[in-house]
């Protein structure tokens, strides 16, 4: 530690994660709420996070980047690793380990494990922060798998290593992302209440096992209620899309904001509740409203409109206004695409290759902001200075990125004014109207339900 209490962090790692903290909060994400930041204890203490995990290598950034006091030493699953040689060493640089699993790694793999944990263990005992995932792989879904004991193990081993003389923490957080694929969506942190393994330690020396049962139960407790946890798997793709219909509604009704994060995930909390107890109550009644969910979803893929839409109602002024819009900026699109179209678009050319969705936006991120983004923009300067003059290629420079963030939104207004044509052409249809009665049947339902 420093005499600050800081952990130590070399010149070269503070400026490199500076730079991919500008990065993902100006680019990656539209907006982050970190809440509850306070509950995080001193730097110097230490400290296990517990988090929740469902979008491979941004959940733990986020962390990274959250906890700027701090280096923080994180476990993630091991193929990411071999992608390739230089996103290896970018990982290590930035305190990230490879977790071998046996699912996905083989038995033999686990052995390589045990070096990686004691070395995580003395970390931890000099007042280092750690960061695990407990369900072992990311979900792609908002729910919480089941946990493995490893953390609790090493946690208390931790303190077996300092003699049960220094405290240790953990501290269940999690992530909520407004959407998991692509860049300027919404992004909620959130921290629990830290939980001391000191008053653990005399019954652990006894009963090992049954204290990180009991642990373990704790952790997982606090975690659920910090989370959207929609613990109906069979029902969850109506039920997630019943709080995106519906819980706009429910959300206001009940006095959040549904456009505030934060407070949309509180409503959509209560609204899995309010689901799931129905659904104890009375399994019948709910079956056929998850049923008619089903088929509005399906109707709108259809139709290929919006949900949002149908409350919006987008009339033709509004379209037209859009239309202006575009057409006056469209010279400024054309001059922001170079070279952004090329770091916007080669992180989905290589995800045509991996099957598991959940790593776009880590592609997108890290091949934007550690290769293609550095050495396009450092390129087009060049450019610039040799064309022109060296201020002029410095101040292009200064404001590519922000003429990349331009042609996202240029792009993303074409499309939604596309929508809009679109859905404007077939609500007075007998499609439209098909679609539009069968979702105020089932708000009306889901009203009288809840």
């Amino acid at each position: 530690m420093t005499k600050k209490g800081k952990s130590r962090q070399g010149l070269i790692y503070r400026v490199f994660r500076t730079y991919m903290y500008y990065i993902h909060d100006c680019f990656l994400y539209r907006k982050i709420y970190r809440i509850d930041k306070g509950n995080v204890p001193a730097a110097g203490v230490p400290l296990l996070l517990i988090s929740n995990h469902q979008n491979c290598l941004c959940d733990p950034l986020t962390f990274v980047f959250t906890l700027r006091d701090r280096k923080i030493y994180e476990f993630v699953r091991a193929d990411v690793f071999r992608i390739h040689p230089l996103i290896t060493k970018i990982l290590q640089y930035l305190g990230l380990s490879p977790a071998f699993r046996l699912d996905y790694d083989g038995k033999d793999a686990l052995w390589e494990n045990r070096d990686m944990f004691k070395g995580s263990e003395a970390k931890l005992l000099r007042g280092e922060t750690l960061l695990m995932y407990p369900e072992g792989k990311h979900q792609n879904k908002h729910w919480l798998g089941d946990f493995s004991l490893g953390y609790t193990k090493l946690a208390f081993e931790t303190a077996e290593l300092g003699h049960f003389e220094k405290d240790i923490s953990i501290l269940p957080c999690c992530n909520h992302y407004s959407a998991y694929k692509d860049m300027q969506h919404d992004l909620v942190i959130k921290f629990g209440k830290p939980i001391s393994l000191k008053p653990y330690y005399e019954l652990y020396q006894v009963k090992p096992r049954s204290v990180q049962r009991q642990l373990n139960e704790l952790v997982r407790e606090q975690l659920l209620g910090l989370m959207l946890h929609i613990s109906d798997l069979e029902n969850y793709q109506a039920i997630d899309f019943i709080r995106h219909t519906y819980g706009r509604k429910f959300a206001e009704t009940n006095g959040f904001k549904a456009d505030f994060l934060p407070d949309k995930m509180e409503s959509d909390q209560l609204l899995v509740k309010k689901l799931q107890d129905a659904k104890d109550e009375n399994n019948l009644a709910l079956q056929p409203i998850f049923d008619d969910a089903l088929a509005v979803e399906d109707a709108l893929k259809q139709l290929n409109v919006r949900d949002d839409q149908f409350d919006k109602k987008p009339g033709w002024c509004s379209i037209a206004v859009s239309i202006l819009a575009l057409t006056a900026l469209f010279p400024v699109w054309l001059f922001a695409l170079w070279p952004n179209i090329i770091i916007y678009q080669l992180p989905s050319f290589v995800m045509r290759r991996i099957k598991d969705k959940q790593f776009h936006n880590s592609f997108l991120y890290t091949i934007s902001g550690i290769a293609t983004m550095p050495i396009l923009y450092i390129f087009s300067f060049i450019l610039a200075w040799i064309a022109v003059n060296w201020w002029v290629a410095l101040i292009y420079a200064l404001i590519l990125p922000w003429l990349g963030l331009f042609a996202f939104y240029y792009w993303r207004l074409v499309i939604r004014t596309g929508q809009d044509i679109r859905f404007r052409r077939l609500i007075n249809t007998e499609k439209g109207r098909r679609v539009n009665d069968l979702r105020e049947n089932l708000n009306e339902q889901l009203s009288k339900l809840l």
